[in-house]
């Protein structure tokens, strides 16, 4: 999940725009070819940023949580999104495939381990990745956490966030037949993989408009339609992972191998009102985790933009520069 909302509010928070000193495209396995961007400071300290989604794709807007003068930034797309190619394609595309790119990227940079920052899905990674590589991990940034656990989909998907936004939910639910909405990702599986672009498109931007108006607290109805094929992308890869449950061995697998990585200092930033990833799933992952620090923060919802998520953020990362 996560669809940036826009950098609205957090610019007083945040490092001034700075340009990458490198990009390049990585040819990686299953015919996929993933966008790399390295900014900031080349012998610096090494940071990799997942985005969310999946298919979110990164942003410049990304780099500017990290002082450029310490901080070696790494941001890629994932693939099928962004600048990474093939487009919106869910062939060799899966929890593990990305996670394989994750090492390929850092054994490529050279580099031995890196802290990982990452919200909603890319939290979901970033723990993953940790738990798959834990001494390949410095610290845990987290924010808006995602377990990727079935009682988190029936949330946003089942009627839980609906609850709350009622006038929405029937946009998003009401194009689908009623027949069909006892499965909201199974039913717009079946549209977003059409094989009709037009079809897919409009099924795209409606799961893209109803995700992107739950992100900031401030939202109050419909933010605007993405563009097409950013939207085509994110609905088609976030749908194809939910509709394969992340492509884990079972529900709660990231926290039944917490341990794996309870040894590593983490910071979850979390907003209270998050009706995208609501904080009960920050808080059990935090529960008995030592080197956990849970931030909780008021009067905050998901997105990665709002002022006091981004102060937070860029608060624990000035820490970490000492």
């Amino acid at each position: 999940m996560d669809r940036i909302a826009g950098q609205k509010r957090a610019g007083s928070h945040l490092y001034p725009p700075i340009e990458p000193f490198d990009q390049r495209q990585m040819d990686v396995p299953g015919g996929h070819r993933i966008y790399v961007e390295q900014s900031g400071h080349p012998q610096g300290q090494p940071v990799v940023v997942l985005h969310g989604g999946p298919g979110g794709g990164c942003s410049p807007a990304m780099r500017r949580y990290f002082d450029p003068a310490h901080y070696r930034i790494v941001l890629f797309d994932q693939r099928g999104c962004g600048r990474s190619r093939p487009h919106a394609t869910v062939e060799a595309n899966t929890t593990w495939d990305l996670i394989a790119d994750i090492e390929a990227i850092r054994s490529a940079l050279e580099i031995d381990s890196w802290t990982v920052f990452g919200g909603s899905w890319g939290a979901t990674l970033a723990l993953l990745y940790a738990e798959a590589h834990p001494d390949r991990v410095r610290h845990l940034i987290l924010r808006g956490v995602f377990l990727m656990m079935q009682r988190e989909l029936d949330w946003f998907y089942g009627g839980g966030a609906a609850a709350f936004w009622p006038d929405l939910w029937q946009s998003f639910a009401g194009i689908i037949p009623e027949a069909e909405r006892h499965d909201m990702i199974a039913a717009y599986h079946r549209r977003l993989f059409s094989g009709d672009y037009i079809t897919e498109t409009r099924f795209a931007r409606a799961w893209a408009g109803w995700e992107n108006a739950l992100a900031s607290i401030e939202n109050d109805g419909m933010v605007g339609d993405a563009a097409p094929e950013y939207a085509r992308a994110f609905a088609r890869l976030e749908n194809h992972y939910f509709l394969n449950k992340g492509f884990l061995e079972e529900d709660g697998q990231i926290l039944r191998d917490r341990g794996r990585i309870e040894h590593v200092p983490a910071v979850i930033v979390q907003g209270r009102y998050d009706m995208i990833c609501p904080p009960q799933s920050a808080w059990l992952l935090a529960q008995g985790w030592k080197r956990a620090d849970l931030r909780m923060v008021p009067g905050a919802g998901h997105a990665l933009s709002e002022v006091g998520i981004t102060a937070e953020l860029v608060r624990a990362m000035d820490r970490l520069r000492g």
